[in-house]
């Protein structure tokens, strides 16, 4: 959970800040060096995000503060930064016994409860490492939860971005996605599952260099985020798009290294889990500030545990996906954990219960295992191997132990499965457990399938034969069916467009309905190119754009049918027409991608059009074309048998 009290600090303030930062660094090395520590106790706990979509059009709904007052009485239920977005903390467990079923329980009752108090606002709650209904224009600032500390957090972001076109997005995979956005609520997309394991300073340094080395199995295993804005990209694009949202960096001539504040991190760890602070603290600038009412090093003199604010406000807005953390245990002791952020939400309780019991495990058996992974493994190998399982996810190669290269399925399967069983094992966890939770993993590896396969596998065959927003409906639909069910994800079945009976395009916008593959020409192009163009596209339209992109004029077959006709006869103009500036419609009547479809099709009816450019800043971004209206009428005629 964030911390609430935070602001935009001034230059005052911010020296004022700093000056307790560094407090906290010197009150948090006394405490580590004197052993303040909580050592015999070992606990875990985790962090539910997920989403919340309109109960009829599967669509993100900004409800989160309706569905909170329904939740007072709940401490454990909080706000994310977007409105159709909520969190829900669980009751930290000793690692031992039944602690992974109590977590998997304990999900299961506070989302029962979440999910009463949606259906009350005729919201469904969705977990999903990114929500396959989400578009652009809902992470608009008008979408960002009504709390000082969010606010604060984006005009911090926003203060340092020196990039004229706002925030990038730039991600390939099976289909391209290069937008721009003008705020870093982007990082609203990503909904994870956080896992901590609490370890003591001893155990940190060798804990969570194995933790940085196992982070791409775990992600490439957990994959569950393939699509954005209706595209096929990266199996766990989370990765990419927190990244880049929250990218102020701009490009030099000159090739100076510039960390992002969203990080895997730049070497190993030596000593103490006071380098990743000191290195934070070095490398990022303060972004947000707070009024801080303790002195650390004062309470330090009066042997009490001080709760460094500062410190804690500066680690959370650096966003390691293995991420360092400081606490006070309810019996008064400090305490470190590791908050493993790798992790989607979804696709079911299980199947994120089965991805924590898998990593918590891996760490534990090869801490026992291994003295010092760094002897094993290159740093530079697993930071490569990191980026390979966000972008390829189970279908990964890896490079591990000796240099081997190692399929993802290998390497769970002959490795990873019985070092996370002995872990495990080692920490008392129930037999019955152990096999419940680890049987997902082996299943998911030996069936080739997780959330991203699911996701990308149904969305291919859907699009074959409804449009994308369909086709992203059928897919939401059936996690908000199958998320609370005992069915892992590796046995969910493709779905078909049969399983959506009430598909409502209530509300649609041009911009999740139009073509962007298009086909254009220039004003100065042959007539006799544009013909075959049409010809060899079955095009009955085709956009004229300038060199930049700006739509100057439209071709329509039946403009082209006239002049083919009539050429050679006497006293017609048209027979001196050469290029497609000559035949064209000068000044077509053109949509904005915010415009509704409703809308569309009344401007489209009304002047009698088949076709309608779509224009934002007078750049052409699209088309939507009569056909396009003809294929979903008919399928919602279809849906009435």
């Amino acid at each position: 959970m964030g911390e609430e009290r935070v602001n935009v600090p001034t230059q005052d303030s911010r020296a004022n800040f700093t000056r307790h930062l560094l407090q906290d660094v010197q009150a948090l090395e006394y405490m580590l060096k004197h052993e303040w520590f909580e050592t015999d106790t070992i606990r875990i706990g985790a962090e539910q995000e997920m989403c919340l979509v309109d109960k009829k059009t599967l669509k993100p709904t900004p409800k989160n503060m309706n569905v909170l007052k329904r939740l007072q009485q709940y401490p454990w239920a909080t706000t994310e930064i977007a409105r159709f977005n909520l969190e829900t903390n669980f009751t930290p467990q000793v690692f031992t016994g039944d602690a992974l079923r109590k977590m998997e329980q304990e999900n299961m009752y506070q989302l029962g409860i979440v999910k009463e108090a949606a259906k009350a606002n005729n919201a469904h709650i969705v977990l999903t490492g990114i929500l396959p209904t989400l578009r652009k224009f809902d992470l608009a600032l008008e979408n960002l939860t009504p709390k000082a500390r969010y606010l604060a957090l984006i005009e911090a972001i926003k203060a340092q971005q020196k990039n004229e076109r706002g925030f990038e997005l730039n991600l390939q995979g099976i289909d391209e996605l290069h937008v721009n956005h003008d705020s870093p609520l982007l990082e609203a997309c990503n909904t994870s599952y956080q896992v901590h394991l609490q370890v003591t300073p001893q155990t940190f340094v060798p804990m969570y260099n194995i933790a940085q080395a196992i982070a791409a199995p775990i992600l490439a295993i957990a994959a569950n985020s393939p699509l954005v804005f209706g595209k096929r990209l990266w199996h766990e694009s989370r990765i990419a798009l927190f990244q880049q949202s929250l990218d102020v960096r701009t490009s030099k001539e000159h090739m100076r290294t510039s960390e992002p504040r969203v990080s895997f991190g730049t070497q190993w760890l030596d000593k103490s889990i006071m380098e990743i602070y000191k290195e934070d603290i070095a490398r990022f600038r303060v972004l947000l500030g707070s009024e801080i009412d303790q002195d650390s090093l004062e309470m330090i003199g009066q042997r009490k545990v001080p709760n460094l604010r500062a410190l804690q406000v500066h680690n959370g807005t650096v966003y390691r996906w293995n991420r360092p953390c400081y606490g006070i245990s309810d019996n008064g002791m400090p305490h470190l954990r590791i908050e493993n952020r790798v992790l989607p939400s979804g696709p079911t309780v299980l199947d994120q219960t089965a991805n924590a019991a898998f990593w918590l495990g891996v760490v534990i058996g090869m801490a026992h295992e291994f003295k010092d992974i760094r002897e094993h493994l290159s740093f530079a190998d697993v930071k490569d191997n990191f980026s390979k399982a966000a972008k390829f996810g189970i279908d990964s190669q890896f490079t591990w132990f000796g240099n081997r290269k190692i399929t993802c399925r290998d390497l769970i399967l002959q490795e990873l499965i019985p070092l996370a069983y002995s872990g495990l094992k080692l920490q008392g966890i129930d037999q019955a457990d152990i096999e419940r939770y680890l049987s997902v993993i082996q299943g998911r590896a030996e069936v080739h399938q997780n959330g991203a396969r699911w996701l990308l596998k149904s969305f291919t065959q859907l699009t074959e034969r409804v449009n994308r927003d369909e086709a992203v409906t059928i897919l939401t639909s059936q996690m908000v069916k199958r998320q609370m069910e005992d069915v892992p994800v590796h046995q969910w079945p493709l779905p078909t467009v049969d399983d959506l009976k009430q598909y409502r395009p209530v509300g649609l916008r041009v911009e999740e309905f139009m073509e962007t593959d298009l086909f254009t020409v220039r004003e100065t192009d042959l007539l006799e190119l544009v013909g075959d163009l049409m010809d060899w596209r079955k095009l009955r339209y085709v956009p004229v754009e300038d060199e930049n992109g700006h739509l100057c004029g439209l071709i329509t077959t039946r403009k082209l049918l006239r002049y083919y006709i009539q050429r050679g006869r006497i006293n017609n103009e048209m027979n001196d027409y050469k290029t497609v500036g000559d035949l064209m419609i000068t000044v077509p009547e053109t949509v904005s991608p915010q415009t509704t479809i409703k809308e569309a099709m009344q401007i489209m009816r009304g002047c009698k059009l088949g076709c309608l450019p779509v224009v934002k800043d007078n750049e052409l971004v699209g088309i939507i074309t009569e056909m396009d209206f003809l294929r979903v009428a008919g399928r919602l005629i279809e849906r009435l048998k």
